[in-house]
């Protein structure tokens, strides 16, 4: 717990705010112990690293297991671009652009819509997007038609909104022109991952492609939790993950795939997709606080 000379102030001025501030930290510590204890317990404590290390240990494995991996480099004007035409200051997301980690998730959908190709022509499918305004700022900008798919919305197609399982979507097959899951794939948990690349195959038109990023790679099979999310309901694990308890994360999970598991989970799931992976090498220059690494573009044949 807090116990600074500034946090003793505030306790003085305000002890029935402070008392409350006692008991929800207590709570936390518990919860946090008592997953530790009782459930079973991650491997290690921490957040997993955006090792550059680690990071290059990845990318050869997946060129020696013949994975077509290509470079790409940010267009840091293009980008500063997109971000003025797509004027985020409309929206609420990450408080109009203000809040820290906004940079990153723009870049994940200024990437994707170069990476996708985006046209008129396009019916666009923004999968899990929860409060992303992703889908409205790629209509404004290159006119396609869009559409919003996340776990939370009520089941079913509602107007734009789809609501229920991403692996088992109310469309017809072959009506999705593109889809993108912008920092969002790594939370399908059990084996959803590979049931969403199957469903993916089947709604997808012919030549259609799906954008997947950032696609968290690790060199080791892994899962990141935070046990305070973890302590309300159980959260699947699979035996052979190495689970990381990441405190005020604020997530289930998060998925890092090795290159075998990738493998097992992806690509043997593929079909009539064709995977390539870029490697971002300049993420830095769009802001320090990026960290957008591997990306994964699938594409369905003709």
């Amino acid at each position: 717990m807090d116990l600074s000379p500034a946090r003793l102030k505030r306790a003085v001025r305000h002890p029935d705010r402070a008392a409350l501030y006692a008991i929800q930290q207590t709570r936390d510590w518990l919860l946090w112990n008592y997953y530790y204890l009782k459930l079973r317990p991650p491997k290690r404590r921490g957040w997993l690293p955006h090792d550059p290390e680690i990071q290059a240990r990845v990318e050869a494995r997946l060129k020696e297991s013949r994975f077509k991996v290509q470079d790409y480099r940010v267009d840091v004007a293009d980008f500063e671009g997109y971000l003025a035409r797509a004027n985020y200051g409309q929206f609420s997301y990450y408080g109009g652009g203000r809040l820290p980690n906004f940079t990153e998730k723009a870049l994940e959908h200024y990437l994707a819509a170069k990476l996708l190709t985006l046209g008129r022509e396009d019916v666009y499918l923004d999968i899990a997007c929860a409060d992303s305004p992703a889908a409205e700022v790629y209509c404004q900008l290159y006119g396609c038609q869009v559409y919003q798919q996340d776990l939370e919305f009520p089941e079913g197609l509602h107007g734009r909104r789809i609501g229920g399982d991403a692996a088992r979507l109310p469309l017809p097959a072959g009506s999705i022109s593109k889809m993108a899951l912008h920092c969002s794939f790594e939370h399908f948990e059990n084996d959803s991952d590979s049931r969403f690349i199957r469903e993916a195959g089947r709604v997808l038109k012919p030549g259609g492609k799906l954008c997947i990023l950032p696609l968290y790679l690790f060199d080791r099979y892994a899962v990141m939790t935070d046990p305070l999310v973890h302590a309300r309901g159980p959260v699947p694990f699979e035996a052979d993950a190495i689970v990381y308890g990441a405190k005020n994360w604020g997530n289930r999970h998060g998925r890092f795939y090795d290159v075998p598991h990738l493998i097992a989970r992806v690509q043997n799931h593929l079909g009539d997709l064709q995977l390539t992976i870029s490697v971002v090498r300049n993420e830095k220059e769009a802001d320090p606080s990026c960290y957008v690494k591997f990306i994964a573009l699938l594409e369905k044949g003709s």
